[in-house]
């Protein structure tokens, strides 16, 4: 599943660096990128940038020798950002409830707390 690809790069905090220098740029070489990261050389960012794009997470545009880079909203960014929404959708809409009936109750945001830490318990 591409989206498994998606989220495996997306746990990689130097990963999720390089896409929001991305973002912010809308294109940069790996020279730039390198600059920009500097957590980790300049190999593990070539590391990183294929990791990105064999999840297709960015897209490679070649001009001669050099490389730019780009965040490829398209394809596994997709699937990644449907299924967040699908997921927080639900307690998006019981919070929206709760914060529009004024009831400013913490019962239930308790009991959500609890159930939450019994999930990462798992």
């Amino acid at each position: 599943m591409a989206a498994d690809l998606a989220f495996d790069a997306l746990a990689d905090p130097v990963r999720r660096e390089i896409l929001a220098v991305l973002a912010a740029r809308e294109e940069c070489s790996a020279g730039e990128l390198s600059g920009a990261i500097q957590r980790v050389g300049r190999t593990a960012v070539s590391s990183h940038l294929r990791v990105l794009r064999t999840a297709g997470l960015i897209a490679e545009r070649r001009t001669g020798r050099f490389r730019y880079y780009s965040v490829d909203p398209t394809g596994p960014a997709q699937d990644v950002i449907r299924l967040l929404q699908e997921l927080f959708q639900g307690s998006l809409e019981a919070a929206k409830v709760v914060a529009e009936s004024g009831a400013g109750s913490t019962v239930g945001v308790s009991r959500n707390v609890a159930d939450a830490s019994d999930i990462r318990a798992m």
